[in-house]
Formats: structure tokens, C-alpha cells, sequence
């Protein structure tokens, strides 16, 4: 069952950051197993003469990671200090390794850095579009709106069929009140993953928010939710909209877009419940 964020934080405040793959550390090769088909030489027995010898295998030799590969390791344990470090090693840095450093400084929430690192990478490669995605972020983070949106229409040139991108795009088109417009944003992220709200591993950066917004949000969520077909997603994001005051039992009651759940239960309950307490607080300001 989809259930949203246990916090009650709309997880689509969350903006998600494209992580490149990290690179492979070098694995030490075992020695081959003895044949099962190989004749069996009988142990040599000591004389009096000769003493007994025993061999023992030279231990394998320690595995040398590369600048690159240690960062990779100490970003995916959330060391996201130590793996700059690692990072700054490397005497010619690639447009991936300025994506990562990038990634490392803002999960630290260093957003002047990330900024920066971004932007080598594109000066290196500037057709990534997980870097315009991911710069994107940073802008919202710093309520840079306008630019954010900017960045992610540039991601979508690139790759017009990232869920990511276009659901990043939805919440910055929410949080500039542009509802139908992230609407439409949130729709082509489910299309493309119907499953790009629920909670994934990939690195994510919280995007402070009043609570209309997230009321908003949450409403949008809850009409994504009833044309999907998922009427308890439908029903807890409508709580959330109801109890951040974005729309009223009344209006909520009346709304077409939930036309279709007009006879459930459950929705009649949210509802009786909702005005019950609107009652109380009337009577108990």
C-alpha cells in the first residue's frame, strides 16, 4: 500500500539529487579451486631423517583503491566530508567527480560549493542532465525559483523521459503557486514512474516550506492519487490538505475531482470527522 511520509512532510518537498554510478573498486581474484577431477597425490610421510615442513600461502596483497573509488566508498557511508577529501586528490577531475562533489557538499548543506562543482561538471560535459537536475535542487533550496525551474527545463531537453526531473519540476512549479502547471509536471513524473513518490534511496534534500504550500501539495497528491486508482493514498493526502487548511470539508465535499469518492465510507468519515472539528474549534477558539 502506498502510505505518505510517516513525518507528514509531502514527499515531494523532498527533491531528489541523480547520483552517478560510483566506480568499481578493484576485487582481488581468488586462487582456483582444485580440480574435482585431478588425481589425488598421497601425502609424503616425514623420515627420521627429514624433517616435516609445513607451507603456508603469502598473503594477498592489500587492494589499492584509487583517489575516486575511496570518495565513492566514503559518500555511499554518508562521510560525505571524507570523500571530498578523497576527491581533492585527483590532480584532473572529471565532469563526474565534480557531480559528486557537488552531491557530497550539499547533502552538508554547503550549497555555495555545490554550486560550484555543478557547474565545472557542466563546463565539462554540458549535456548531463542529471547535473542540470541536480543544480536545480540547489536553486530551490535557496528559494532561487525561477533559476531552479530553468535548470530543470534544460535537464528535460536532455532527457525528456527522467521522472526525477519532471517531479523536482512539479514542486518548484507548486512552491511559485503555478498549481496547474506542477499539476501537469506531477502527472508526467507518474506516467513515466508510477512509483516516483514513494520513498527511494537515492540521495534527497528537504525544501522548507510553508504550510499552504504544503497544504497545496497535498492536495494535488490526493487527485494524483484518485485518477491512479488509489483511493487510501487519496484519502490520508486529503487529511493532510484538510488539517493545513488548504481546502474545507464543504469545498472538498462539492470538488469533481473527487466526484468518485463521494460514496466511500471512509471519505464520508474524513469528512463528518473534519467538520466536527471545525465545530469544536468555532466553539473553543
Amino acid at each position: 500500500m502506498f502510505r505518505p511520509h510517516p513525518l507528514r512532510w509531502f514527499p515531494a518537498l523532498a527533491l531528489a539529487i541523480a547520483v552517478p554510478g560510483f566506480a568499481q573498486a578493484p576485487a582481488q581474484t581468488p586462487a582456483p579451486p582444485p580440480s574435482a577431477t585431478a588425481p589425488q597425490q598421497p601425502s609424503p610421510r616425514p623420515s627420521a631423517q627429514t624433517p616435516a615442513t609445513q607451507t603456508t600461502a603469502a598473503p594477498a596483497p592489500p587492494v589499492q583503491y584509487t583517489p575516486e573509488e575511496l570518495g565513492d566508498s566514503l559518500e555511499a557511508r554518508q562521510r560525505y566530508q571524507a570523500a571530498i577529501a578523497a576527491y581533492s586528490q585527483i590532480e584532473h577531475r572529471s565532469a563526474t567527480v565534480w557531480n559528486k562533489m557537488g552531491i557530497a557538499y550539499q547533502m552538508m548543506y554547503n550549497q555555495k560549493e555545490a554550486t560550484r562543482c555543478y557547474q565545472q561538471s557542466l563546463k565539462l560535459d554540458p549535456h548531463n542532465a542529471n547535473v542540470y537536475n541536480n543544480l536545480g535542487t540547489v536553486y530551490d533550496s535557496l528559494k532561487n525559483y525561477h533559476e531552479a525551474e530553468r535548470m530543470y527545463h534544460r535537464a528535460l531537453k536532455l532527457d525528456p523521459q527522467s521522472a526525477m526531473t519532471f517531479k523536482n519540476l512539479g514542486t518548484n512549479l507548486l512552491l511559485q503557486h503555478k498549481y496547474s502547471k506542477g499539476w501537469q509536471a506531477y502527472n508526467q513524473a507518474m506516467a513515466i514512474d508510477p512509483e516516483i513518490f514513494e520513498d527511494r534511496d537515492s540521495p534527497r534534500v528537504e525544501n522548507p516550506t510553508s504550510i499552504q504550500q504544503r497544504g497545496a501539495m497535498n492536495y494535488y497528491m490526493a487527485r494524483g492519487c484518485v485518477r491512479m486508482g488509489q483511493t487510501d493514498c487519496a484519502l490520508q493526502y486529503l487529511r493532510m490538505a484538510l488539517d493545513e487548511g488548504f481546502i474545507t470539508p464543504k469545498k472538498l465535499a462539492a470538488d469533481e475531482d473527487f466526484s468518485t469518492l463521494r460514496n466511500n465510507p471512509a471519505f464520508q468519515q474524513l469528512l463528518a470527522e473534519e467538520k466536527q472539528q471545525q465545530k469544536q474549534q468555532q466553539q473553543h477558539p
